[in-house]
């Protein structure tokens, strides 16, 4: 089966099936049948792409209620860690983070439930970043979590002096402080 699960129910890592020769690779990215016989019953609806440099963080960011996204999240080209938080109110694993570096070399995925914050840190000197969500990006139901958060204590691979977050980001709420995602 390509899903491991993480500590966090719900939160699981793909792996394809990597078919490589001298000429290069090939792999399904996706396949929806893989992912039902699994369990996994989201329909994708858009599909979002992010090039940025070494340092860059976006995140934490959800969005809230009906406009709720679950994400599959893979790397193209370079490497990044990357962190799912539970927002889920009534989970046992409500305000829990966990973070896996997703590269174009480890072809993983990361598949974060709804009622998940989300973010990453590029480690390479570029990285592409691609996302499937499964409900469409809504601007009044955004909403996100400081990534410095000292309740959260996030590991995210880098020192903080090596940051670039855009003003917004810097902007986000405490963990404390935050909106219900669900």
């Amino acid at each position: 089966m390509p899903f491991s699960e993480t500590p966090i129910p719900g939160l699981l890592v793909f792996e394809p099936r990597v078919f490589e020769d001298d000429r290069g690779y090939f792999f399904e990215s996706f396949n929806q049948k893989t992912f039902e016989e699994a369990g996994i019953t989201n329909t994708f609806v858009q599909d979002n792409q992010a090039r940025s440099t070494f340092g860059v963080l976006r995140g934490l960011h959800y969005q809230k209620g009906h406009s709720a996204q679950a994400k599959l999240v893979r790397v193209l080209e370079g490497e990044v860690f990357d962190v799912a938080v539970d927002l889920r109110p009534h989970s046992d694993t409500f305000g829990k983070w966990y973070g896996v570096r997703l590269s174009a070399k480890n072809k993983k995925q990361l598949l974060v439930p709804r009622g998940f914050g989300h973010g990453y840190v590029v480690l390479s000197p570029v990285a592409e970043f691609f996302y499937k969500c499964d409900n469409f990006y809504d601007k009044s139901a955004e909403a996100g979590i400081r990534f410095d958060d000292p309740d959260l204590k996030i590991d995210w691979q880098l020192d903080f002096s090596q940051f670039l977050l855009s003003e917004k980001d810097r902007a986000l709420p405490f963990f404390k402080n935050h909106e219900a995602a669900l």
